[in-house]
Order: structure tokens, then sequence, then C-alpha cells
């Protein structure tokens, strides 16, 4: 069907709300993208006079067509696979969608992102749908197409099995840059005694390439302990060697990624890398690295549109 101006407007209106949903079912900006013009298109064809309540159908369609990706063949290969980690985004995307509840923001971490992917596609949808978006179980049962009661065990596994602490996300950039420079000091030195100091007696890390162009693992990189993870970062001292391999000397700047502090890696204004620490009790609890360009894109192109602040390390 034709759409008019104003059918247009009506589906733009709800196009960030639709993304952030995908985005949270999928982990991957790309994705969530692609999903929410496949929604487009179904509008696009819907007889719209049925529709009774745009938004409501359009949630259902974008949930159910985030579903269907999340079961294919090929993403379950890539995933279980080794190599995939979610795709972060700096603080004020509107991709990272309503924040406005601690649950909200919790579930846009990529550590809780990570941590769904031990659900089930339907689990995944119910735990997104009830805590970031505060669907009743009686809508979300008529979205995916399943009695209330099953909404609601489907709720309680995911919160049993995701069960993270509530610690450090509510970050603002002033905190992150001191977080972050202290991090940065204590990497560029070498020193892990330094590093060791920051970190928590738990602390992990994971990496898909210590985003410093380093080169990109075909399996992520797992740090399993603290003094293995504050080995792992002394990659951060710089070198004339480095800079040769990376292609010059790279700027350091601390931003908010997904509700946490993180160090980006640029190049010419063009984001190379981004190190997420997860923060807990005032200490790093987990770090994640990223260097693979196509979960940099949208983060950097935000990047690029955007005043920055002074960087921690002008020319690294």
């Amino acid at each position: 069907m034709v759409m008019d101006t104003a059918t247009v407007a009506r589906f733009e209106a709800s196009r960030n709300r639709l993304a952030s949903l995908a985005y949270r079912l999928l982990g991957s900006a790309a994705d969530a993208e692609d999903t929410v013009q496949d929604a487009f298109l179904r509008w696009q064809a819907a007889d719209r006079e049925y529709v009774e309540v745009p938004e409501a159908w359009l949630t259902k369609i974008v949930t159910n067509l985030a579903l269907d990706r999340l079961r294919s063949a090929q993403v379950r290969r890539e995933r279980v696979a080794g190599a995939w980690m979610p795709e972060p985004l700096l603080d004020g995307d509107p991709m990272l969608g309503p924040a406005d509840t601690v649950e909200q923001r919790e579930s846009v971490t990529l550590a809780v992102l990570t941590l769904m992917e031990r659900l089930s596609p339907t689990e995944r949808a119910v735990y997104v749908l009830y805590e970031a978006f505060a669907y009743s179980h009686a809508e979300i049962a008529e979205i995916l197409g399943i009695t209330v009661s099953a909404s609601q065990q489907h709720l309680h596994r995911a919160r049993r099995r995701i069960g993270v602490a509530r610690n450090g996300i509510d970050i603002d950039q002033a905190a992150a840059r001191r977080i972050v420079e202290a991090f940065v000091a204590a990497a560029s030195s070498g020193r892990t005694e330094r590093l060791l100091a920051l970190l928590t007696d738990d602390a992990t890390g994971i990496s898909d390439g210590a985003g410093l162009g380093l080169g990109l693992a075909e399996k992520l990189i797992q740090y399993s302990t603290p003094e293995r993870l504050a080995n792992a970062m002394r990659v951060f001292k710089p070198s004339p060697a480095k800079r040769k391999l990376i292609g010059g000397s790279p700027s350091i700047h601390a931003v908010v990624v997904n509700g946490c502090p993180a160090m980006l890696v640029t190049l010419d204004d063009r984001v190379v890398g981004v190190t997420i620490l997860e923060i807990r009790d005032g200490k790093i609890a987990g770090v994640r690295g990223i260097a693979a360009p196509d979960r940099l894109g949208r983060l950097s192109k935000e990047w690029q549109r955007r005043e920055h602040d002074v960087a921690l390390i002008e020319s690294w």
C-alpha cells in the first residue's frame, strides 16, 4: 500500500523505540537497524485500516522479527563459534532507549547483553519487554503468542539465569573520566602492580584483539584471573613498534559506553578500539576490549558527530 506523509511520520515517531527494543534483543546495532527496516516494509504492506494500535502492532512485528533472527541457523553458528560480543554504543545514542529505571539501564549493559545469551529467544524477549519496556504479562503473552502463565515462568527463569549485581551502572561523564584516567595511567605504565590495585579480587576480562589494532582473535580471548588481566592490559604501554602497527599515534578518551566507563582509542577521529570497564564497589570487576570494525561502526559514527572532551592522551 502507498503511504502518505502522516503514515510514514507515525512509523518514524516509533523508530528509536523499536530500534532500542531490537538492539536489546539482538545485541547488535546493525541487526537492529535491519530489523526495524524490515518492520517498516511490513508496515508499508499492511492493511492499516485494521491496525487499531500502531505502536502495539509495530512492537509485536519487531519482537518477532528479532526472534526469527535469533533462531536462525547462521546467527546460532556465529554465536556458538565463540567470537561474538555485543555491539557497544556511546552514551546518548537513541538506540540505548529508555533509561529511567535501574532495570532499564542494567538491561543495556554489555554484561547483561552477554548474559542474555544464556536465555532462549522467548525468555530473552519476555525479560526485555518486561524489565526494559514495562509491558505487562498479558501484553507480552499477546505479543509472543503464549499464555500469561508461560510469560511469568519465562521471566522467572530469565531473572535466575542472569542474576547480576546492580553496581556501577549510574556513571556520569565526570566519574567515568576519573575511573578511566586511573586505568589509563596504570595500563600505560606497564606495571602490573598498579593495575592490580584497581581490580577486584575476582576481576576477569574478555577481548577480541586488545582494542589497539593488534590483530583480531578468531575466538574471544578470556582472562580468568586479575593477574592475567593485568598482564594483558600492559599492551597499552606505548612503544614505536605498536604505533607502527596501528598506523599512527592514537588519542585516548574517557567516555561512557552502555552505561559503563570506557577508554576510547581514536585515530584520525575514527574509533579503532574501545575498552569498557565494569565497576563494582569502586573497583574494576570486568574489562571488555573490542576492536572489530563491524562492532564499532555505529559508535564511530556517533563519535564523529559530537564535540569531544579533552583527550586523556592526545598522542599515545
